[in-house]
């Protein structure tokens, strides 16, 4: 047999052209890698936002409800305020002062099983992420920026505010004028 036949000499053109097909094979190889790596990634991702939606969801849900039923405290605390004082003594009121009171202490029961926290922060620092100044009380005795009257009790749920305590702030007192 002849040389030729046996062992082929290879063309140098079709050597080129193998290796620039092998050169764009592995690009397209790499792409199509780092494709899969992001789009795994992705998924990932949706994954956990999935997941911190649900638990937002189940924590955060009964948000606006809870909401609409601190209005419902509200008015039970202000049917107490307005019975005339002593009424809770009077047999014709007692019931139902006692009834008011035991209606809201459930409903805040139920509120607090639910993750719903009071925020009342008399004597506290004002902290402008869980309360809102109504007004500013001079007062030497209490530092600047304490909060010496409630308003109206805040609510968080879980690690959200779900309304702002509305509170009287302490101020320093205004000098009184050396000339005078």
């Amino acid at each position: 047999m002849n040389d030729e036949q046996e062992n082929p000499e290879t063309d140098p053109s079709e050597a080129v052209d193998l290796e620039a097909r092998l050169a764009l094979a592995q690009a397209e190889i790499a792409d199509l890698k780092d494709k899969m790596l992001r789009a795994v990634a992705e998924a990932e991702n949706v994954r956990r936002r999935a997941v911190k939606d649900v638990q937002d969801a189940r924590n955060y849900g009964i948000a606006g409800f809870a909401r609409d039923l601190l209005a419902v405290a509200d008015n039970l605390g202000r049917a107490l305020d307005a019975l005339p004082e002593g009424a809770d003594k009077d047999p014709v009121f007692a019931s139902f002062v006692e009834g008011v009171q035991l209606t809201g202490r459930e409903l805040a029961n139920v509120l607090q099983r639910h993750g719903v926290k009071e925020v009342s922060p008399h004597g506290e620092k004002f902290d402008h992420n869980l309360h809102q100044a109504m007004f500013e009380v001079e007062d030497a005795d209490l530092p600047h920026g304490t909060v010496n009257q409630v308003l109206q009790v805040g609510y968080t749920i879980g690690d959200r505010l779900l309304r702002p305590a509305m509170v009287g702030v302490t101020k320093a007192p205004a000098k009184a004028d050396a000339g005078k």
